[in-house]
C-alpha cells in the first residue's frame, strides 16, 4: 500500500486560522457570566461573518462548524443539548447567510448579513428547544426577548466586523 500525502491548500490554511480564533472567542464567551441565561454576544460569529465577507462562504461554513464542533469538546459539551443547540443555530446562520450573501452589496451589507445570522441563530435554537427540551407553545413567550439581544447582538458584532473590514491591510493579516 503507497502512503498517502496530505498537502494542505492555502484555504486549509486559513479555515485552521480562523476557526482557531473563533475557538478562541467561543470559549472566553463561555465562561463570561450571562445575566439571562442562554443569552450570549456571539463573538465567535465575528469571525464567521469576516471570513465570509473576506473570503467565501465555504471558508465561513467550515470555520463556523469547527468551531462549533472543537468549543464543545473542549468545553464537554458534545452531544449534550447545548451543543445541539449550537450546532443547529450555526446551521441556521449559515443558511441565511448562503442565500442572501449573493445580495451583499447590492441589497445587503455587513450589519444587514449579521443581523440575519443573529435571528435566524435564535430562530434555529428556538426550534430545538420547542420540539425537544421544552415542548410546549409557552417557550415562544420569551421569543421577543431573545430576539431582542440577537437584534442587539448582531447589530454590535456587525459593527466590529465592518471596523475590521475597513482597517488597512497588516503584516499579521490571515493570509
Amino acid at each position: 500500500m503507497t502512503p498517502s500525502i496530505i498537502k494542505p491548500t492555502n484555504e486549509d490554511h486559513q479555515i485552521a486560522k480562523l476557526a482557531a480564533i473563533a475557538t478562541v472567542l467561543s470559549l472566553i464567551e463561555f465562561f463570561l457570566p450571562s445575566p439571562i441565561p442562554g443569552v450570549k454576544p456571539g463573538i465567535a460569529n465575528i469571525i464567521t461573518l469576516y471570513a465570509l465577507i473576506k473570503f467565501n462562504f465555504h471558508i465561513a461554513f467550515w470555520v463556523s462548524i469547527i468551531r462549533v464542533l472543537v468549543s464543545s469538546l473542549l468545553v464537554g459539551s458534545f452531544l449534550n443539548p447545548t451543543f445541539f443547540l449550537s450546532i443547529t443555530g450555526a446551521l441556521f446562520s449559515l443558511g441565511i447567510l448562503y442565500f442572501i450573501f449573493n445580495l451583499y452589496g447590492k441589497y445587503f451589507g455587513v450589519l444587514s448579513l449579521s443581523l440575519a445570522a443573529s435571528i435566524f441563530h435564535i430562530i434555529g435554537q428556538f426550534i430545538v428547544v420547542r420540539f425537544w427540551i421544552i415542548p410546549h407553545d409557552s417557550i415562544f413567550n420569551l421569543l421577543p426577548v431573545f430576539l431582542l439581544s440577537a437584534f442587539i447582538f448582531g447589530l454590535v458584532n456587525g459593527m466590529i466586523v465592518y471596523g475590521v473590514l475597513q482597517q488597512k491591510p497588516h503584516k499579521y493579516d490571515v493570509k
